[in-house]
């Protein structure tokens, strides 16, 4: 029995000693939190203009980005830019956006995640929902290179 009891007891101090070392979020710089703040707020005026390419230009140009949504991920700079002109054809269905960013923290010095919520008031029925957004600093600028938005209604 005390051998069982040890067999069991190593595997979980081990993970757990994993687990902190895989789980260690840092805060992020000042610095770091603005520049991701003006991409967000850039993207909620150009979206508020009806102007999705420019919106588009805080997204990684790449194969390599991710946007998750209702319908599954869509993978691709050029692909995610599709869906938004599909899905918000016109200003009316655009609406006006508006973000609030809920916690901003680093993973490494030059990668970082999101969360916030947006909110999306529009005619016929206004939407709202939750994201979280991973960053990756490129050449000194922020840029999504994965997003996963959520509808709550």
């Amino acid at each position: 029995m005390k051998k069982l009891l040890i067999f069991l007891f190593i595997p979980l101090v081990s993970f757990s000693q994993v687990s902190d070392d895989i789980m260690s979020i840092n805060s992020i710089s000042l610095t770091d939190s603005l520049d991701i703040m003006k991409v967000m707020k850039f993207q909620e005026n150009a979206w508020n203009s009806g102007d999705i390419n420019s919106f588009m230009q805080g997204y990684i140009k790449s194969d390599e980005l991710v946007f998750s949504g209702k319908s599954g991920p869509v993978y691709g700079w050029n692909e995610t830019r599709n869906r938004y002109l599909k899905n918000y054809p016109d200003t009316q269905t655009m609406g006006k956006l508006k973000f609030t960013v809920n916690k901003i923290r680093s993973v490494s010095s030059d990668v970082a995640f999101l969360i916030g919520e947006y909110y999306l008031t529009r005619s016929p029925e206004d939407s709202y929902g939750h994201f979280t957004l991973f960053w990756k600093k490129i050449n000194n600028k922020w840029l999504i290179i994965s997003d996963h938005t959520s509808a709550a209604k």
